[in-house]
């Protein structure tokens, strides 16, 4: 996938209304929000919904990390595309998550991640691991803007048989604690409903 570099782009447009000052105003830390749940637990359409109450179409960011494996990857990626057309400016990344997210314009309100276990599959499958949570944990610490990150719980079914399988459930488990610990909310949508187990429902 071919990754946007943002910091080119010059986009016009109130930056960050929603927020007192907005983004750019000296001091201001942006919140996060993880937004956890089940397959088709409505987790996306929660997270995007938010985003487009929450800021102007210039400020809206959308990182996406799925990366066309196969063919239905693929048509999944296209009908994404086409959902986000014109509501969010789309950054195309499957491995340097970090530097995406670092990677965003001052002028930048909300962005969405979607999402972390596609992202930790990415990184198992190409063996690109080793450094990449700290890298991601440092840029999240650091962004100026609201983020919603969008993940799949995967600890809750069986112990998986084989090793890789299991090797991505605890890597994956590893790094919802971690990014769970940093948020200002979790969020566990159940059935397209949002339970707030830290902070609040946005």
């Amino acid at each position: 996938m071919a990754t946007i570099d943002v910091r080119h782009l010059h986009i016009g447009g109130n930056p960050a209304a929603y927020h007192s000052g907005g983004a750019e105003s000296a001091g201001y830390k942006g919140k996060i929000t993880m937004v956890i749940g089940g397959e088709r637990s409505g987790k996306s359409t929660y997270a995007e919904d938010y985003a487009l109450e929450a800021a102007g179409d210039s400020n809206r960011y959308f990182i996406a990390t799925a990366e066309a494996m196969d063919d239905e990857m693929s048509k999944r990626i296209l009908r994404h595309q086409a959902s986000r057309a014109g509501r969010f400016v789309t950054i195309e990344e499957p491995i340097e998550l970090a530097k995406a997210i670092k990677s965003l314009p001052d002028n930048c309100s909300v962005c969405v991640i979607d999402c972390l276990t596609v992202w930790m599959g990415n990184l198992l499958y190409h063996k690109k691991l080793e450094g990449k949570v700290d890298e991601l944990l440092d840029a999240l610490i650091s962004s100026k803007c609201d983020l919603i990150i969008v993940t799949n719980e995967t600890g809750l079914g069986v112990v998986p048989a084989d090793p890789e399988s299991r090797k991505f459930v605890e890597e994956a488990g590893r790094l919802h604690q971690k990014i769970a610990s940093l948020a200002d909310n979790v969020i566990v949508m159940i059935a397209g409903i949002p339970l707030a187990i830290k902070g609040q429902v946005l």
